[in-house]
């Protein structure tokens, strides 16, 4: 299994709504809204990159409010 964190970064006003909309994405473990450069972190997993991938481009990046997304792999060294 591949995880990730996906780093994300929302119109303003819209990350509450962007992480309730995340959450329900299968894959998805967990969205945060925080405060900073970024305004929700999401940690997903899935069986592969491709498949991350996937969920990356194909469902959370559709999601309305998004401006930018940035996905960081977890490695174990």
């Amino acid at each position: 299994m591949v995880q990730a964190y996906v780093l994300i970064q929302t119109e303003v006003g819209k990350a509450a709504i962007v992480a309730e909309e995340v959450r329900k994405i299968p894959g998805v473990e967990s969205a945060d809204d925080v405060t900073g450069p970024y305004d929700v972190i999401v940690k997903a997993g899935a069986d592969d990159v491709d498949q991350l991938g996937k969920l990356v481009v194909a469902r959370i990046q559709a999601i309305d409010g998004i401006t930018r997304t940035l996905t960081c792999p977890v490695v174990h060294l």
